[in-house]
């Protein structure tokens, strides 16, 4: 199926800047994107797409679930592309850099303790900050 035919079977017109920035996402070695970034890599590329635009297109994309939007300690938000399965994040607090990773034991533990004060989980995000190899190397 199309970028275009995916974006309008959830509502939303297969416009210039929606496809470019869905490519962007797709194509990116980088998964967690500001909507700063974006629009950084758009002028690099002499797209004429203002930031206005990419943060609407970043929020359309949130509420159509293409996009999930994180908040991280670096106090602003950055976006993945939502492709179901869960996972948690390691963010380094010197470069921002973002690292997935996912832990059967951490996510049965977690069970266990929700279960031990009569909790049922229905949704949870994992933060873990410190700092990434490249930044300890460059001390």
């Amino acid at each position: 199926m199309s970028k275009a035919n995916e974006l309008k079977g959830m509502g939303l017109k297969a416009t210039g800047p929606r496809l470019k920035i869905l490519n962007l996402f797709e194509t990116s070695e980088q998964r967690h994107l500001s909507a700063e970034d974006v629009y950084r890599v758009l002028m690099a590329e002499h797209t004429d797409i203002g930031l206005a635009t990419v943060y609407r297109v970043l929020t359309q994309f949130e509420q159509a679930g293409i996009l999930e939007r994180h908040h991280f300690e670096t106090g602003k938000a950055v976006f993945e592309l939502s492709q179901g399965g869960h996972h948690d994040h390691l963010v380094c607090v010197k470069c921002g850099k973002v690292e997935e990773f996912c832990d059967p034991e951490i996510e049965l533990r977690q069970e266990a303790i929700a279960k031990s004060h009569g909790f049922e989980i229905q949704d949870h995000e994992m933060y873990l900050y410190g700092i990434c190899k490249d930044c300890q190397q460059k001390k």
